[in-house]
Order: structure tokens, then C-alpha cells, then sequence
């Protein structure tokens, strides 16, 4: 019947009551919300629910008085807050409606151009933003590419192939992989690639980085990234993954380009079930940008360095084409180190005493070398400052070199002839003449001086060797 009818269109709160008049007795009003929106009314024949009429059924008509209240309570509760924020929203979604008609307009007045077998897309090199506008101008890229700014190697560091002692396979991959393509490209040419991805592995302190660096100085031509973890890894959601593209990006803009990563298990360790997803997104965009496909590496190297290549994910393994070991150095290499960290400080070593140097230090590395020698060098002045007499020697003047004075200063023994009982605070500043270095102070240094590489880790290094890389 028509009451219950009408009390089940009244439950419904978001019925929109529109008739064509007001019917006398009903009290019917224009609804708010068409009013709000300014919509237009239904045009209704009001004959044809002439059924509804307040003469034919007095209770259909209180039904009726009482739904179309219930149907305008919630629109009048609502009010100006309602009004603002429709308002609010159908600008919002015309404003987005004009940029993609923008968008839509350009991209077909641009023709697509045709892409060559094995080139990246315009669309991979430009990329598209979720607001259709190229990446080219996108702020947000540019503040990424600004971040990297910072690892490019602007000083080049003054290490050259000869001041690497050793490490002969290692110099010769460097130099197929970095300087012959930039010096000699028709030799490049065809089938015949130069390296893209080279890994350096072996124990702490035998000269991984120092390859890096040797590298820089040599490749006067190219563009040096040095980038560690920090560089790639932020606190916001999805921004790690972007920073390895636009490296990536930034390296093909200035080719040939070096990318060396010290510490690469630290990005790229082997997936597994604990790992968080953001390092796993990180890795998953390491494996396209070194090799995926509509990816262009040409003239473009990524090495490696990391002490401990076992944890390295295979997939990024296997991306690395040369795996070289980097193995603690031989006793001619001890001695050659022994004398280039010596440099040009005086001492009274001969030959053959660094021979035997590089002969008592088996199982140490370069690193372990170099502080044997800083401890040595340290001895003179220990000296100066323990003596209690002091004599007067002959040597070159503080303020001309070329000029030889009698009346410096050196520690000595309290017996010895001519000694003056004195401390280092009582000898004038520009009267010193320090002790030179002799091998006695060598061999104090080295004893107290001990290996930090360990049996174990040789072990395991040797044995990543034998199932994947190669000796330096």
C-alpha cells in the first residue's frame, strides 16, 4: 500500500525528494541538496502519483510529510562544510582533468620515433612521472642527481700504476677495462667489448681502494663516482631505488664514466626470506641498471670492491665480469712498500735491510706495512723527547737548506764526547736536528706491530677464488 511504500523510500537518507510543485497539506520544499548544487528538479507529473494524495489516504500523506523530512535532515546537517568540500574536490579533479588534456594534445603532435635493436626507449631515457610530465623536468630528479653530485671525484687523487706495488693482473684488467677504450676505441669495435663490471675482493688493507684511486688519476678523460652505502640509502620509502637509477642516469649523461662502490656486500648482499624490502628493492635495481634490458652501458664501468665476496648475491655476481683477487703482498712487494712509504724522509736503511724487511713480514698487508713505517718515523722524535743530553752537529740551516751550520743540536748518549746536559724544552726551535731513521727503529716498530688478517679468512678467500674469480 502507499505507507509502506513511502516509509521505505523514507529509510533510504540519501533519497532526493523532486517534485514538479508543493501539493497543499504536504508542506513539500525544494531539497537541499539540489539547491546546494544548484540541479535541476525532476520534472514529475504530480497526477501521476495522484495516489499519494492526501485525500485518498491521510496516513499515506503523514508518511509522506514525515520520509521527506528524514530525507532532508542529513543535507541540512551537513551545511557549508558539505558545500566547501565538494566544491573543493570538483576543482581539484578539473584541474587534473586539464593537465592530461595538455598531455594527451602533446603526445600527438609528437611522433614517436622508431628504436634501434639494443638502444633504450626515449620513454626509458626520459622516463614519465606519475603526473605525466617528462623526468627531464622534475624537480625531484633534479634534487636526486644534486645529491650524487657530491661523489663525483672532481680533485683527481695523485696515485699512479707505479706507486701500486704488486698486483700486476689486477693494473693490466684495470687498463683493458678503463684506458685502452678511451685511448684506442677502434680497437673496440664489433664483437670485441671492454669490461663493464669488474669486482676486487680480497683481505683489508692489501690495496683495493688504491687500485680505485690509481684508476681515477690514470682515466684523466672520465667521469670518477665514488659512492658508498650512504650515498644510496635514505630514509624515505622508494627514494634508495631512485638514487641508483639517477646514478646510474649520471653516468651515462657523462661517459665514460667510472662508478667504484667500496664495500659493495654492504648494497648487495644474497637475497633472503629476513631482509627488509626496501634492501631488496635496492638490490632488484642494481641487477637492471647494470644489465636489463633497454639498458645502454656503454662506456660506463661499475667496480667493485668488498672483503667479503661470499655474501654477495649471485645475480649480482655474475654481473661483475672479472673477479679479481686482490691477495696480501709477496716479500718483493713488502719491500717495495717499505721503501714508498718511506718516501723522501731520511734513513740510513740499505738495500738489503729492506730485503730482509720484506722477508720478516710475511702475512701482513699494505696497510699493516704502512703503520710499521708510521711507527718508525715516530721513533726519532720519541727519542728527542726521552733524551737528557744533547751535542752540536754540523747539517743544512732551517732557514736555507743550502747552507751548512755548525751549531745544531741532536740527542746523545750522556757519555758521549761534547754531550750537554739539556731537554728537548731548553734546545731552540730552529736548532733541532732530529735522529734519522735506521733500521733498529724498523724492526722495534715491527715488533710491536702485529697482522690483522687472520688464517680463516684466507681460507674462505682462497676457496671464492678457486670456484669464482681469478689471482691479481
Amino acid at each position: 500500500n502507499c505507507g509502506s511504500f513511502v516509509r521505505r523510500v523514507a529509510r533510504c537518507r540519501r533519497a532526493v525528494w523532486c517534485w514538479s510543485g508543493s501539493p497543499k497539506g504536504l508542506g513539500v520544499r525544494e531539497p537541499p541538496a539540489c539547491a546546494r548544487l544548484g540541479l535541476p528538479w525532476a520534472r514529475l507529473d504530480f497526477a501521476a502519483v495522484g495516489f499519494l494524495c492526501p485525500r485518498s489516504s491521510p496516513r499515506a500523506a503523514s508518511d509522506l510529510r514525515h520520509g521527506i523530512h528524514l530525507g532532508q535532515l542529513p543535507d541540512e546537517a551537513q551545511g557549508d562544510k558539505a558545500k566547501q568540500s565538494i566544491r573543493a574536490k570538483c576543482t581539484e579533479y578539473l584541474d587534473r582533468a586539464e593537465k592530461l588534456k595538455e598531455y594527451l594534445k602533446k603526445k600527438e603532435k609528437t611522433p614517436q620515433k622508431p628504436v634501434k635493436e639494443g638502444q633504450p626507449s626515449p620513454a626509458d631515457e626520459k622516463g614519465n612521472d606519475s603526473d605525466g610530465e617528462g623526468e627531464t623536468d622534475d624537480p625531484e630528479k633534479k634534487k636526486l642527481q644534486n645529491q650524487l653530485q657530491g661523489a663525483i671525484v672532481i680533485e683527481r687523487p695523485n696515485v699512479k700504476w707505479s706507486d701500486v706495488a704488486g698486483l700486476e693482473g689486477a693494473k693490466e684488467a684495470l687498463k683493458e677495462a678503463v684506458i685502452l677504450p678511451i685511448k684506442f676505441p677502434h680497437l673496440f669495435t664489433g664483437k670485441r667489448t671492454p669490461w663493464r663490471g669488474i669486482l676486487l675482493f680480497g683481505p683489508p688493507g692489501t690495496g683495493k681502494s688504491y687500485l680505485a684511486k690509481a684508476v681515477a688519476t690514470e682515466a684523466n678523460n672520465s667521469t670518477f663516482f665514488s659512492i658508498s652505502s650512504s650515498d644510496l640509502v635514505s630514509k624515505w620509502l622508494g627514494e634508495s631505488e631512485k638514487l641508483v637509477k639517477n646514478l646510474f642516469q649520471l653516468a651515462r649523461e657523462n661517459k665514460p664514466s667510472i662508478i667504484f662502490i667500496d664495500e659493495i656486500d654492504s648494497l648487495c648482499g644474497s637475497r633472503s626470506e629476513n631482509e627488509s624490502e626496501a634492501a631488496r628493492r635496492i638490490k632488484t635495481e642494481f641487477l637492471v641498471q647494470m644489465q636489463g634490458v633497454g639498458v645502454d652501458n656503454d662506456g660506463i664501468l661499475v667496480l667493485g670492491a668488498t672483503n667479503i665476496p661470499w655474501v654477495l648475491d649471485s645475480a649480482i655476481r655474475r654481473r661483475f665480469e672479472k673477479r679479481i683477487y686482490i691477495p696480501l703482498p709477496e716479500a718483493h712487494a713488502r719491500a717495495a712498500m717499505f721503501k714508498l712509504h718511506l718516501g723522501t724522509t731520511q734513513n740510513s736503511l740499505a738495500e738489503t735491510d729492506f730485503r730482509e724487511l720484506g722477508k720478516k713480514t710475511d702475512g701482513y698487508s699494505g696497510a699493516d706495512i704502512s703503520i710499521i713505517v708510521r711507527d718508525a718515523l715516530m721513533q726519532p722524535v720519541r727519542k728527542v723527547q726521552s733524551a737528557t743530553h744533547f751535542k752540536k752537529v754540523c747539517g743544512p740551516s732551517r732557514a736555507d737548506p743550502n747552507k751548512i751550520v755548525d751549531d745544531l743540536l741532536t740527542p746523545c748518549s750522556p757519555g758521549d764526547p761534547g754531550a750537554i746536559e739539556m731537554t728537548w724544552m731548553d734546545v731552540p726551535g730552529d736548532k733541532l736536528l732530529e735522529p734519522v731513521v735506521c733500521m733498529s727503529d724498523m724492526l722495534r716498530s715491527l715488533s710491536n706491530t702485529k697482522p690483522t688478517v687472520n688464517e680463516h679468512d684466507l681460507l674462505k678467500l682462497k676457496k671464492f677464488t678457486e670456484d669464482f674469480g681469478q689471482e691479481g
